[in-house]
């Protein structure tokens, strides 16, 4: 449907009122520009929201989550304004799963 190439996530929280222009307005303040077929991913205060952000080179897209029960791990363990998300990272982070466990960093390679 929406090709996106690279995954943003902002370590700042996002009010969840914010509409498109708002949302585009801090994508634009935190990443420095909403670049095309890309996504950007914001948490409320308490991690139990979510909003994505897309630009699919005409537009953009505004998508929103919410989980009834525990909240998104957002990320205590990395500092920055920013951190870019694999596809596998974003499929765990939307379901609620510890994403900062995947990949390489969390290879066992002896036992």
């Amino acid at each position: 449907m929406i090709r996106i190439d690279e995954i943003w996530l902002a370590t700042e929280p996002l009010d969840m009122r914010a509409g498109p222009d708002k949302a585009l307005a801090r994508v634009i303040q935190v990443f420095g520009a909403a670049k095309p077929h890309h996504a950007y991913l914001f948490a409320n205060r308490r991690g139990n929201r979510m909003k994505a952000l897309i630009h699919d080179g005409f537009g953009i897209w505004l998508c929103a989550r919410r989980l009834h029960r525990g909240k998104f791990y957002w990320g205590d363990a990395w500092r920055g304004d920013q951190l870019r998300l694999t596809e596998e990272q974003l499929a765990a982070l939307v379901q609620g799963l510890p994403w900062q466990r995947l990949g390489n960093d969390a290879v066992i390679s002896v036992l």
